[in-house]
């Protein structure tokens, strides 16, 4: 009997395998952030992810602009995507209706421009690694794998440990490399439609977090403003912070030419110049021996 899935294999690339691991793990990215991140130019990404819809691999929508038009296609993984995906990772198969209902979800769901923010963070390094030599993205995990039990923890850690399911719901989590300095961090990307008070609140729950696994690495509040980065700055120097904590803002980066892994960060607790993401390094507390096991 034929089977789709090896009829396709011979057909993808290396960057193909990627594209469609993202959309299986994290949901939806527009042709924007693909391109930005995995591609030479917008056209190249675009005639390729052609490509994918047509071999069924992919699915794609356009979400209406409340004042008249449309957004630029969001693309979700089709069911043969995610059989090639699970069978790439040694996994069971997707559910026979997983592509459906994962593009039913994103098409509706209220949270889309929040998960689109979330991912565009991590297209942004991956963007960056693309054009800067000695620098990569070498891990990226969402939400739903950051909440696991186990998935911070070590094979040498007490079986306590390792069962501990965290009670923090980061955004993300990455490790990020620059020029032999590597930085875990975990992801808070913020819209501005939570009060401050329970930004700052999550703190609570990585001092849980990293309490129980013994280590600690930066926490990054990714902000809508400046003004918004400021106000919560005032509210965590009211609260003890045993967590390593940096704040950004995404317009004052955007109007300095400036993405994620660059000079946007300001550690809470510390005034002075902005550091870059690999500066962050030192902020990390015995994160050696991790690296490669978070899963």
């Amino acid at each position: 009997m034929d089977d789709p899935v090896l009829r396709v294999q011979s057909q993808l690339t290396g960057r193909d395998r990627v594209l469609l691991g993202w959309l299986y793990d994290h949901g939806v990215l527009t042709s924007f952030q693909l391109a930005y991140a995995l591609f030479p130019s917008l056209d190249f990404c675009q005639r390729r992810l052609r490509t994918l819809y047509r071999l069924r691999l992919v699915a794609r929508f356009r979400p209406q602009r409340a004042d008249g038009g449309s957004y630029p296609y969001h693309y979700v993984i089709d069911q043969l995507g995610a059989e090639v995906v699970a069978a790439s990772r040694d996994e069971r198969p997707p559910r026979r209706d997983h592509a459906r209902v994962e593009r039913r979800r994103w098409t509706s769901t209220r949270s889309l421009s929040h998960r689109l923010g979330v991912n565009g963070f991590f297209t942004d390094l991956a963007g960056h690694a693309r054009t800067h030599p000695g620098t990569g993205l070498v891990e990226w995990l969402p939400e739903m794998v950051c909440q696991r039990a186990g998935t911070f923890t070590s094979r040498q850690d007490p079986g306590l440990v390792r069962a501990y399911q965290p009670r923090v719901r980061p955004d993300g989590y990455g490790r990020w490399v620059e020029n032999g300095v590597e930085v875990p961090f975990f992801v808070e990307y913020d819209t501005g439609a939570e009060q401050l008070s329970i930004l700052a609140g999550k703190v609570d729950g990585y001092q849980e977090l990293f309490g129980t696994i013994e280590r600690a690495w930066p926490v990054l509040f990714w902000l809508h403003s400046a003004a918004r980065e400021r106000n919560l700055r005032r509210v965590l120097a009211d609260v003890p912070l045993s967590v390593p904590v940096a704040t950004g803002a995404r317009d004052h980066a955007a109007s300095a030419g400036l993405g994620p892994a660059e000079a946007v960060w300001a550690v809470a607790g510390r005034e002075g110049q902005r550091l870059r993401l690999a500066d962050l390094a030192g902020y990390a507390v015995d994160a050696s021996g991790l690296a490669g096991e978070a899963a």
